[in-house]
């Protein structure tokens, strides 16, 4: 495996007034430069983890590293700066353009009460035309499909220019379609240098996109590293539950349940 960009050891996490760990003892390493994909079945503790990561949840004990440094050490500012989080879907409430919208990414390098400047702009502008939204610049956030409203959550967070994009089932509730639009995407950040961490339930993306691979379960790391080794029908039957099998189409693995 390449250099970790974060590491994560022993990991504790419970919900308030309830006494289930929901992460125990979880350790692992998410490499630098590549796309990890952190798959398991719903409960498994994978938003959980997202949430920590991102400051938004503390844990009860293990420890946390970024770039060698513990995650305590850093500012929130200074984490906006090296993690942009993708969330599953968000409400928006107000009628901002594609532009505007995406603009909001660049809070971490505008001053407090700053306007955005002409650089900003700029920057905006340039993750419009990566990810082929330039011509939806006017449009309003209310007017755009699924596909296309996950795509402006993916330009929002790159403008923060971070080393790594975390997002959260972002191809949950979208086509065929646009779940290929959005693994693309990924796999073109991945190749311009962005380390790309994603969480699924779904094997196949997985198996399609990631170059590594974390199976959870009941707040554990079952089996992590390289897909082509960690994706086996005996992993993931014990990730799932349930007796399957992988076999090989046109040189990628798919995931089957077992009649």
């Amino acid at each position: 495996m390449t250099e970790a960009l974060i590491s994560i050891r022993d990991l504790e996490f419970s919900y308030n007034g309830d006494h289930r760990k929901v992460l125990q003892g979880l350790s692992l390493d998410l490499p630098a430069g590549s796309i990890t994909a952190i798959l398991g079945p719903n409960g498994a503790g994978k938003s959980t983890l997202v949430h920590i990561l991102l400051g938004i949840l503390k844990p009860a004990g293990g420890q946390i590293s970024i770039l060698g440094k513990s995650i305590q050490v850093y500012t929130r500012r200074e984490l906006s700066h090296l993690i942009a989080f993708v969330p599953q879907s968000e409400y928006t409430a107000f009628d901002f353009s594609v532009l505007e919208y995406v603009l909001m990414g660049r809070a971490p390098h505008i001053g407090m009460l700053q306007m955005p400047t002409k650089n900003d702009i700029e920057r905006t502008l340039e993750q419009l035309e990566n990810l082929g939204l330039t011509p939806l610049a006017r449009r309003s956030v209310l007017e755009l499909s699924g596909g296309e409203h996950q795509l402006v959550l993916i330009a929002r967070a790159l403008v923060q220019e971070p080393q790594m994009l975390l997002l959260d089932e972002p191809t949950t509730h979208l086509d065929l379609s646009n779940q290929g639009r959005i693994l693309n995407t990924l796999t073109r950040l991945a190749e311009r240098g962005t380390t790309v961490v994603y969480t699924t339930h779904d094997p196949d993306s997985a198996a399609r996109t990631a170059q590594y691979l974390v199976l959870m379960r009941e707040g554990q790391v079952l089996s992590s590293g390289e897909v082509g080794l960690v994706l086996t029908a005996q992993n993931l039957t014990r990730t799932y539950g349930v007796p399957v099998r992988v076999v090989q189409v046109d040189g990628y693995p798919f995931v089957l349940l077992e009649s």
